[in-house]
């Protein structure tokens, strides 16, 4: 059996990663990979939380441009990432996995109102529990959300599934000298003002000394791996004192 260095993790997947050959919207193609990472993770005896972005179907600085309410604009984006975890649960339910949403909004009729109790026994029980609608107030992102209820249901690993396989110290995609870091510690990343996720999330993660590892999701396996404690992406963690 194997011995796992993170044996609960939250998984931090952005909106438009569910794109997939899309523009907009969801592939289903995409979701049936991501449920079948998490399955094999689950089935390895891995507990899981999961946080799901809305930008695939709602982008909330459009609006804020065009002079749209802050607040109302936010309230759109959570109902975006309650629409994307409904697509994730369905897909895990056709495996015969155990899901549940739970919202930062109430939202009776569609899915569970979020608490940290039942969160960490349904996860505890062998149970995926997928995040939506943020921390269910305006004027906090996502990154916030998935760092609160990291902390909440006492994950050992956060993951963040981006587009790259790491942090860089610049945009890879624009410069190709960009070097890419192995290992930071979250007042590294906050004071070069590293394009991590917002400050309010690091300082949430640094202050529970909560790891987290940035990585590109799109190689089958890489979830467990880093369950196992191999070195992929780029580790966070608090500054060693």
């Amino acid at each position: 059996m194997t011995d796992f260095k993170y044996k609960r993790l939250l998984v931090k997947l952005s909106g438009e990663a569910l794109m997939g050959q899309y523009d907009f919207g969801i592939d289903p193609l995409v979701i049936a990979k991501l449920s079948g990472e998490l399955d094999g993770l689950q089935q390895a005896g891995i507990e899981l939380g999961v946080v799901v972005g809305g930008g695939n179907l709602f982008r909330g600085a459009q609006l804020a441009k065009a002079g749209v309410d802050r607040v109302t604009g936010d309230h759109m984006g959570m109902l975006a990432t309650v629409m994307n975890a409904l697509a994730l649960r369905d897909s895990l339910q056709q495996r015969g996995i155990k899901a549940t949403v739970m919202s930062g909004l109430d939202m009776p009729q569609v899915c569970d109102r979020y608490t940290q109790r039942h969160a960490r026994q349904r996860i505890a029980d062998g149970g995926i529990v997928i995040f939506a609608a943020g921390t269910g107030c305006p004027y906090f992102t996502t990154d916030t959300g998935a760092s609160l209820r990291a902390v909440e249901i006492q994950a050992d690993l956060m993951v963040k599934a981006t587009k790259v396989d790491g942090i860089y110290n610049k945009d890879p995609v624009k410069f190709e000298d960009a070097v890419k870091y192995d290992h930071l510690d979250y007042d590294q990343a906050i004071d070069q003002r590293l394009a991590v996720m917002d400050v309010a999330a690091m300082i949430l993660c640094n202050d529970n000394a909560l790891d987290m590892v940035v990585c590109d999701m799109s190689q089958p396996g890489v979830l467990l791996e880093l369950a196992e404690g191999k070195s992929i992406g780029t580790l966070v963690t608090r500054k060693e004192t």
